[in-house]
């Protein structure tokens, strides 16, 4: 049987799988699509802490939403964290539904260093969190 924590390792595996499918997207010149997995880094990190509450939601900004009020509102990350999710999420959501969208390289690489400090923060907390749950 899955517990939370299996879960919450599984979503934060999803996370870092889509930071390196990021890389690997701007590697290859493809940033709307590395911006796209930079932004579900992010995503999926905040998921993997959700999963250990036993909370979930149907959309993304429910599922920010909750981020944003148990874990920036009470100074367990620091309000650049919530920073760098409104940036992910609009260059996302521009990047994926706006035809006219161009972004740039040196945009795309800001987006996925964002990304990837936001799943670093999330990791070191979790891997706390998961020692005492042994």
């Amino acid at each position: 049987m899955e517990t939370e924590r299996d879960l919450s390792k599984h979503r934060l595996d999803q996370a870092e799988q889509c930071l390196k499918d990021a890389k690997s997207l701007l590697d290859n010149d493809s940033y709307k699509g590395a911006v796209n997995r930079a932004y579900y880094c992010a995503f999926h990190s905040m998921r993997s802490l959700l999963a250990l509450e036993k909370v979930d939601f149907k959309s993304h900004k429910g599922v920010i939403s909750y981020f944003r009020e148990k874990y920036i509102k009470t100074d367990i990350f620091d309000i650049q964290l919530s920073k760098i999710l409104t940036d992910l999420f609009q260059v996302r959501t521009e990047s994926d539904y706006d035809d006219y969208y161009d972004i740039k390289r040196e945009e795309a690489a800001i987006q996925i260093d964002n990304a990837e400090l936001f799943f670093i923060r999330i990791k070191d907390y979790l891997d706390g969190i998961w020692a005492v749950l042994h």
